[in-house]
């Protein structure tokens, strides 16, 4: 006589068990949804500050990017999004790639290239802000 899966005596907490923690699992949930609350007012503002940024001349953009609020907020921007893009790319990584060392390789490549891509664009703010205000280095 052979047991079918239907038949086992083992409860659903009983075969879930050993099967790891879901501890890191609801961490990544929630960063990822706190990463989007975030977005939604910064969204906001970048949509009603669209005609700012797309009319006038580049010293006008320039002069408004480079202001110290601007810059604060282009740069919370930058953050949740790039933090929330690493979040929903980590997952889809996991779910679809089979492989472990393929799966290990594009994780790694998923952080590396936002860390550098926001490190960038913060630098760039940065750059224009501090330059605008007479911090320009020796």
């Amino acid at each position: 006589m052979t047991k079918d899966s239907n038949s086992s005596i083992r409860t659903p907490l009983g075969a879930a068990r050993g099967l790891g923690s879901a501890k890191a699992g609801m961490h990544h949930w929630w960063m990822q949804r706190a990463s989007a609350a975030a977005l939604v007012p910064l969204s906001l503002y970048w949509l009603t500050c669209l005609p700012e940024m797309t009319t006038g001349t580049y010293a006008h953009f320039i002069s408004w990017i480079g202001s110290p609020l601007v810059a604060i907020l282009a740069i919370l921007f930058i953050i949740a999004s790039f933090y929330h893009a690493v979040l929903g790319l980590q997952v889809i990584i996991e779910d679809y790639v089979t492989s472990e060392g393929r799966k290990l390789a594009l994780l790694m490549l998923n952080n590396f290239t936002f860390i550098a891509l926001g490190a960038a664009c913060i630098f760039a703010i940065l750059h224009i802000s501090f330059s605008l205000h007479g911090y320009e280095a020796p």
